[in-house]
């Protein structure tokens, strides 16, 4: 069954203001996460005097020992970051790390897909940079000349406590809709302030190094992103004690995540086919259905 691995940063913030808030979002990532079926041996939170580029590729070496090919593992970095015109780097305490350097440790990481989202200023060259096949980039800024603080990494929190974000309603948040969430709601606040944008986030998952400001599963950006979540509030709920309940539980979801995944690469099939497989899937998991509620059933007293 594929498991999520996930790394939160939360680095260094410039002032203490900014430095509050990016806490709270860290904190509440990680919250969330768990709420979804993240389980603490594969969620790693650094914050503070922790975020260093050290203890960066430690974890991301931990994932590399802990994660298999089907799994997948989530960055989401909080803080600041800075532009020169020629290098971005994500400011952490003691040495930045630039995209070059998360590449490095990316590259080590045997799982087949990698979602990174920097929601730090000057996030944009980090799309280019770490761009390939399965990996899902996602960042806070269009240019790296977007310095300012930006808003983007607390809705794109938010996504994951709202039902306003869970556009299809089917109790998983995908990395496309918490992005179409925070993007939409940066613009929002900024109109309601009345001012003008400094920020628009980019995603690319197509590994063609270019971003897209609107993302979905019909454009060039999107259809891998909108596959990819840290999990669903079933994935959170204890499963069975009994091995063959609870191997019966984990079949079940396993027929789930495959019935969204087959949607989402309907556009791209034959009718027929698509149908074929949609019906098989879905009958395999009526059957399985079926199966757990017998066994329960036989056994409540």
């Amino acid at each position: 069954m594929l498991k999520a691995f996930l790394l939160i940063v939360v680095g260094l913030a410039g002032d203490p203001e900014h430095g509050e808030l990016f806490t709270k979002w860290g904190t509440a990532l990680a919250e969330s996460s768990a709420k979804v079926g993240v389980t603490a041996d594969r969620l790693i939170h650094l914050a503070d005097k922790k975020a260093t580029r050290e203890e960066v590729t430690s974890a991301l070496a931990t994932f590399a020992a802990a994660a298999g090919p089907d799994d997948a593992v989530y960055v989401v970095l909080f803080g600041h970051g800075t532009f020169d015109g020629t290098t971005a780097r994500y400011n952490l305490t003691g040495p930045d790390m630039t995209p070059a350097d998360f590449n490095t440790v990316l590259r080590k990481l045997p799982t087949r897909n990698i979602v990174f989202v920097n929601t730090a200023s000057a996030s944009a060259p980090f799309v280019e940079a770490l761009s390939g096949p399965g990996r899902t980039i996602i960042t806070a800024t269009r240019t790296g000349a977007q310095q300012f603080a930006t808003l983007f990494g607390g809705y794109f929190v938010e996504a994951f406590s709202t039902a306003a974000a869970d556009g299809d309603k089917n109790g998983r948040l995908s990395m496309l809709e918490a992005f179409e969430y925070a993007r939409a709601e940066v613009a929002r606040a900024y109109k309601e302030q009345g001012l003008l944008p400094t920020e628009q986030a980019l995603l690319d998952d197509n590994g063609d190094k270019t971003g897209s400001q609107a993302a979905s599963v019909t454009t060039a950006d999107g259809k891998l992103a909108a596959s990819m979540s840290l999990g669903s509030v079933a994935d959170a709920a204890p499963l069975p004690e009994d091995p063959k309940l609870r191997a019966l539980y984990l079949e079940r979801r396993d027929l789930e995540r495959r019935v969204e995944s087959l949607r989402l690469l309907k556009d791209g099939m034959p009718p027929a086919k698509y149908a074929s497989e949609l019906e098989r899937l879905v009958t395999d998991l009526a059957l399985k259905t079926r199966e757990i509620r017998s066994i329960e059933g036989d056994r409540k007293p």
